[in-house]
């Protein structure tokens, strides 16, 4: 799912509001999420899961063309971790007998 999809299924469920406001609503609810993992903070989201940044530090690797060694720099990674709800959802028998054909996607 893209973001325009998101809207779209968002305005479809609430009739009484206007596209450009749904629009307006999705970009405010992203805008703020980033705005506090910039700020070093952390989102969490009962029953879906916690966004947060983690630290990874520099290290050695290789180029995988060549196989030379490069040096990588340190950086803030964003991080999801799924909710209960979400990981329940994931895991129900149904979805079971579905995850092969996902992972074949990618």
């Amino acid at each position: 799912m893209i973001k325009s999809e998101l809207i779209q299924i968002v305005a479809v469920r609430n009739p009484h509001l206007y596209h450009r406001d749904v629009e307006r609503i999705v970009e405010t609810i992203l805008d703020e999420i980033t705005t506090t993992l910039e700020d070093g903070g952390r989102v969490e989201l009962r029953g879906f899961g916690i966004f947060s940044v983690r630290h990874r530090a520099s290290r050695s690797g290789r180029n995988p063309r060549n196989g030379r060694k490069v040096a990588v720099d340190e950086k803030w990674v964003p991080f999801f971790k799924a909710g209960k709800d979400v990981q329940d959802r994931l895991n129900t028998e149904q979805n079971c007998l579905i995850a092969p054909s996902l992972s074949s996607r990618g």
